[in-house]
């Protein structure tokens, strides 16, 4: 495991905000080296730390009119139901992002979809209908941003230790 350092947070922090940053620019960024830069992104790619590299892609280019957040109660908490419908959910094409959660909801499912008829046609075909569902809920989505930041009250090592 590995126990990053303020270069290696700069380093995430860098390409959180920016992964197509090729190896020269985040080197730049950071005041190290081309060759130390790329020995540490690949550390913290080995450790797991830094676990790949996706691109931001805007909903309503292809046909999105509309995005929600669907809870979902499960009848029982069987390892079996779980999985079955967590595998179930994942396999969808309007699931953006699914959360196995605690509390009053097991799932919360993001979802894209083209207008209210679709979602509740989803709603319905792939919720509702499952024998797992216990219950559904479903909040519709005005805004969804992603902080770049990372996480101000981590404790890091620093270099000098």
């Amino acid at each position: 495991m590995i126990d990053p350092d303020r270069i290696d947070c700069e380093i995430l922090h860098q390409l959180r905000n920016n992964a197509r940053l090729s190896n020269k620019e985040l080197a730049g960024r950071i005041g190290l080296s081309a060759s130390s830069t790329l020995v540490r992104v690949r550390s913290l790619q080995s450790a797991g730390l830094l676990r790949g590299y996706h691109a931001d892609i805007e909903p309503k280019c292809l046909g999105v009119g509309l995005q929600a957040m669907i809870s979902i109660q499960l009848r029982r908490h069987s390892e079996k139901d779980v999985t079955a419908f967590r595998e179930h959910a994942l396999a969808l094409p309007e699931v953006v992002r699914l959360y196995h959660v605690a509390g009053a909801n097991d799932f919360l499912i993001h979802v894209w979809v083209r207008d209210s008829e679709h979602l509740r046609e989803l709603a319905m075909r792939s919720f509702t209908s499952r024998r797992e569902v216990g219950h559904m809920e479903t909040g519709l989505i005005f805004e969804h941003a992603q902080s770049v930041e990372l996480p101000n009250y981590l404790v890091f090592r620093d270099d000098d230790e």
